[in-house]
């Protein structure tokens, strides 16, 4: 039976709930191991996946497995780094790539094994651009689990590479003298439990949780 690892950095991230699912529907199909901290790993393996991972996971623990891949939300080589989806929304994409790839250093570096593109509308909020993300995700450790014997990886093209810097807290601050249309994309895509939209007024601070109106 393959081994495969599933390493994600936050018990709190919202892709965790999904990982927990994938893992009982295919625990009759492969032994899965679904955890936290890159210490947890106690044995050798066929696939590690590291999937919201912060970690930077060294070669000796690479070592121990057939193959270490990376799910990364960009179109790479382009959108290294730190939340690209998100700063691609922001820009106003109506596409977003998510790249399967093997895990090496420096970061994001590594041969592409495969993409999948998604197409937004504009009208995603936060909720359900992670879902299509996390289905995507999902469907990529199906496709690599199916097929590692037999891909052939792609090369990054260097020249092509741009990086993302890391998102922070204050990056969901809101302008209270600008429109809300204008500053659309900064609430769909702001996470409403970890890192919620805000603004300040009269030297308060107010967070601001949208939801679609269903009629």
């Amino acid at each position: 039976m393959i081994k495969i690892t599933l390493l994600i950095s936050e018990i709190n991230h919202p892709i965790f709930p999904f990982l927990e699912n994938w893992k009982k529907e295919k625990e009759n199909i492969y032994d899965i191991s679904l955890i936290t901290r890159s210490e947890d790993i106690t044995q050798c393996g066929d696939i590690l996946f590291l999937v919201s991972c912060s970690e930077i996971i060294q070669e000796d623990i690479r070592a121990l497995f057939h193959h270490t891949l990376v799910l990364h939300a960009s179109d790479l080589p382009k959108g290294r780094g730190w939340s690209p989806a998100v700063w691609d929304v922001l820009e106003g994409e109506d596409k977003l790539t998510l790249s399967l790839l093997e895990a090496r250093n420096p970061v994001d570096t590594g041969d592409v094994w495969k993409k999948i593109s998604i197409s937004l509308n504009g009208s995603e909020l936060f909720e359900e651009i992670n879902d299509l993300l996390f289905e995507a995700e999902l469907e990529l450790i199906d496709w690599a689990c199916l097929n590692q014997d037999s891909v052939r990886p792609e090369v990054q093209v260097e020249t092509d590479s741009s990086y993302r810097r890391k998102r922070n807290p204050e990056d969901s601050l809101l302008d209270i003298h600008n429109s809300l249309d204008s500053q659309f994309n900064l609430l769909r895509v702001c996470d409403p439990n970890r890192y919620p939209a805000f603004f300040y007024r009269d030297g308060k601070k107010y967070k601001i949780r949208i939801e679609k109106y269903e009629q």
